[in-house]
């Protein structure tokens, strides 16, 4: 019986415990899986009890860079993004799967970002991720932060990814919101106007809760093609399971996987 949780600021609204619960009864594994909200204040003196406890954390906003001094280890992804989402605390290694979870969901949704001009908001742990995939996919990103270090240090890891202090109307092909700009007590607003996505074909926003974000909203209402975080998240989720159960990972059962999670759970 593994032993998991998501950890984060406020995850009383994550819907990972039903993601995680349902890959593992499909994939033949027990666990259990809890939500762990954790104030600010609090992280530093709980995070130790936490990793001792758990055989696999989850981790999200706000603690996927400030996991890492409590950690061994990182590997692949969490050390090019700087960013933790999964922990094995068998050996106290941090690994990232929100760039494979992010680019499976845009791939499975028809986009292909080569050579396309995206405009990235946020530049946090998230945006980070999302950054370095669509540099590597052969994107020119546009990333912007209202703390502008933040986006000039995306820029300097990545490549063709240019740092921004304002952002401006124009032709894109994608504008991605990875800013929490539209849940909990920020819902109802968008990190943008209707200026800013009448210029955009696809937009894509991370939020999964409320499913249709006034971003999206926004955007549809604009004719624009909407993506909402639903699928990162529960791919993300398939990722970090290959590593908490030992298993090599394989896109096309994931992609099966979350057809039958739209299905049977989601409905």
């Amino acid at each position: 019986m593994k032993k998991l949780a998501v950890i984060g600021k406020d995850v009383s609204q994550s819907t990972s415990p039903q993601i995680h619960n349902f890959i593992a009864s499909q994939l033949g594994v027990e666990i259990t899986y809890e939500r762990i909200s954790i104030p600010e204040e609090q992280f530093e003196s709980r995070v130790e009890e936490l990793l001792k406890t758990y055989d696999g954390l989850n981790v999200t906003i706000p603690y996927k860079l400030s996991i890492i001094p409590h950690l061994k280890a990182t590997e692949g992804d969490a050390t090019a993004f700087g960013a933790v989402n999964t922990v094995l605390t068998s050996t106290l290694t941090g690994y990232n799967t929100d760039g494979l979870g992010f680019m499976q969901m845009l791939q499975s949704n028809g986009v292909n970002v080569d050579g396309c001009d995206v405009l990235l908001l946020g530049a946090g742990g998230a945006g980070r991720s999302v950054a370095k995939k669509l540099s590597d996919g052969g994107a020119r990103v546009e990333v912007y932060d209202r703390n502008t270090d933040n986006a000039l240090s995306v820029a300097k890891q990545f490549a063709n990814v240019t740092a921004i202090d304002k952002v401006v109307p124009k032709k894109r092909k994608l504008i991605i919101n990875a800013t929490g700009v539209g849940m909990h007590k920020l819902e109802g607003l968008s990190p943008v106007p209707a200026e800013i996505l009448e210029g955009c074909e696809v937009a894509v926003d991370l939020i999964y809760v409320p499913e249709k974000s006034e971003f999206l909203r926004i955007a549809e209402t604009l004719g624009k093609k909407i993506i909402n975080g639903r699928a990162m998240l529960f791919y993300q989720a398939y990722y970090s399971d290959c590593y908490y159960f030992n298993l090599t990972p394989a896109p096309s059962l994931a992609a099966d996987l979350f057809k039958k999670y739209l299905k049977e759970v989601v409905k």
